[in-house]
């Protein structure tokens, strides 16, 4: 059962992250104008909305994504406190093709997952770059593909897999109205590492759908889910959220609330949880 129980804490790891002077600011609902072209050629609140839920869009963001975890360890007793900072880059490599960035940097704090112990520290970073035409191809459909990275950053064995781990990762998705959806998926083999730990061999599955309103709320639906072929076990959550795009001064920002809960997961693996996110926007 504890191999089990260590096998979940790296998958999950693998699954899965300035300064301001405007903080004096009234924190007000984005107004329904902006949705029109900005004066100067900026963007518009509607085109930020609708890019945040396009993996490969030419936007900087940086999302702090908060997980509560609950119910999960050995006896159901167990709580998870998973931060994933997540920032995304754009990179224009020529008039036709972007490179985008898009890093994940855990770091956790559980209690009762593994045995009666805690862990704090820092999992390992997943780092993904996708290469990405600049104009939608036939049918509207959007695509990248390109190489994606484990690390073995985790500052407790219990916290990630200690294995370096590669493979390719790819995503497609349409943006049709109101409506965003597509998948997002990758594949990691370790490579190096420890030779104690067993290997990784991981499928990440991340089908997306999301509904745009004309406030810039956001609702949305996703799993993402992992199957580790090492152990033959699949961990599926189901999220569901809503996000509201907003102004900090002028800084534009999104606040997401959502719960999960767990369809699948091996022994040890959280019943349900608690997302909230909070994404920093810098439009060209």
């Amino acid at each position: 059962m504890k191999t089990k129980l260590r096998n979940f804490a790296s998958g999950a790891v693998l699954g899965a992250s300035l300064s301001f002077t405007g903080f004096y600011h009234q924190l007000t609902l984005a107004p329904a104008e902006a949705a029109e072209e900005p004066e100067g050629g900026g963007v518009g609140s509607a085109d930020l909305a609708k890019q945040l839920y396009n993996p490969v869009a030419a936007l900087i963001s940086v999302p702090f994504q908060n997980n509560f975890e609950f119910g999960g360890g050995p006896n159901d007793h167990g709580f998870r406190y998973l931060l994933n900072f997540q920032p995304v880059i754009p990179i224009s490599l020529s008039e036709n093709w972007n490179l985008i960035s898009r890093t994940i940097v855990p770091v956790i704090h559980q209690e009762d997952m593994i045995g009666t112990s805690s862990q704090t520290g820092l999992g390992d970073i997943l780092q993904s770059a996708f290469f990405s035409p600049k104009k939608a191809g036939p049918g509207g459909w959007i695509w990248g593909a390109g190489p994606v990275f484990s690390i073995p950053t985790a500052t407790d064995d219990l916290l990630g897999s200690e294995k370096f781990s590669l493979g390719p990762t790819v995503v497609f998705l349409k943006q049709q109205h109101s409506w965003t959806y597509g998948v997002l998926a990758n594949h990691v083999w370790s490579v190096a590492g420890e030779g104690g730990r067993q290997d990784v061999s991981s499928t990440f599955l991340q089908p997306f759908l999301s509904y745009i309103t004309k406030t810039h709320t956001t609702f949305t639906l996703n799993s993402e889910s992992t199957y580790d072929w090492e152990n033959e076990q699949w961990t599926v959550p189901i999220n569901a959220s809503v996000a509201q795009l907003l102004k900090l001064g002028k800084l534009p920002i999104q606040l997401q609330l959502g719960g999960k809960c767990y369809a699948e997961g091996p022994t040890g693996a959280p019943a349900w949880g608690i997302r909230f996110v909070v994404t920093l926007l810098f439009p060209k």
